[in-house]
């Protein structure tokens, strides 16, 4: 489970977070929505630790993030937008590593990256180097290497971003496995389809704040509209100029 209460993040004068609140369930799929500069991204990197808390309180399960950053890294794994491989070495000598920086047996760590080859097809280019390599071969890299060490938080930001159909196919397949093994999982999407398919709670969060959380259901009979864009559009509280431009 992921709770956090009245998140707060300033850059400057601008406040990017102004009193966040929401839970994401263990066992379900919780998806963030939110147009551009809403402050999803600035909430999700504060939950993986990789930006300070100004105020406000994070919890990962019974690790409070501030309190114990190294705890909540070892319960959550975390995919940014941002998938750098290092591209000398191959992809199984990528995952091998950040599994060693996690001090994690290496039995325990094949054992694992079996399991994620198998499942997102991985075979063909396990032992390739990762120069050259395809947006959806460097996400199914980037993601076996965030969950190496088998955390029981998922956290992804924008993960189907530039992917092919194939590989969103994989991706998904693979959010619907931890979710049946009991993870919890967030990730946040412009992807309407994606969110309405996926998730069993959707967060909506405008200028900083949530405006609106709920099921897919709950959203629309909230906004009086029968599809989560249009829902989305209304409870974001974007302005009528901006949506008849979209």
């Amino acid at each position: 489970m992921i709770e956090v209460r009245d998140l707060k993040k300033q850059f400057g004068e601008v406040k990017a977070v102004d009193g966040v609140s929401f839970t994401a369930q263990s066992g379900a799929i919780t998806g963030l929505l939110g147009p551009n500069g809403a402050g999803k991204t600035t909430t999700i990197r504060m939950i993986g630790t990789l930006i300070a808390i100004d105020s406000g309180k994070i919890k990962i399960g019974n690790v409070d993030v501030a309190a114990d950053p190294d705890g909540a890294r070892r319960a959550c794994g975390l995919l940014t937008d941002s998938r750098g491989l290092y591209t000398r070495m191959t992809a199984r000598e990528n995952i091998r590593y950040y599994a060693d920086l996690r001090g994690i047996d290496p039995a325990r760590s094949e054992k694992t990256l079996a399991r994620f080859v198998e499942w997102l097809d991985m075979k063909d280019i396990l032992d390739r180097r990762t120069e050259g390599f395809s947006q959806g071969e460097r996400m199914k890299v980037a993601i076996t290497r965030a969950l190496i060490h088998e955390p029981g938080t998922v956290i992804l930001d924008e993960p189907t971003n530039g992917l092919d159909v194939m590989s969103t196919r994989a991706l998904r397949d693979l959010i619907k496995r931890l979710k049946a093994e009991g993870q919890t999982v967030m990730f946040s999407s412009h992807v309407m389809q994606e969110v309405a398919a996926l998730c069993d709670e959707i967060v909506i969060i405008a200028h900083g704040r949530v405006t609106a959380q709920g099921t897919t259901q709950q959203l629309l009979e909230m906004s009086g509209r029968d599809n989560l864009e249009d829902a989305f559009v209304v409870l974001a509280g974007i302005p009528d100029e901006q949506r008849e431009a979209a």
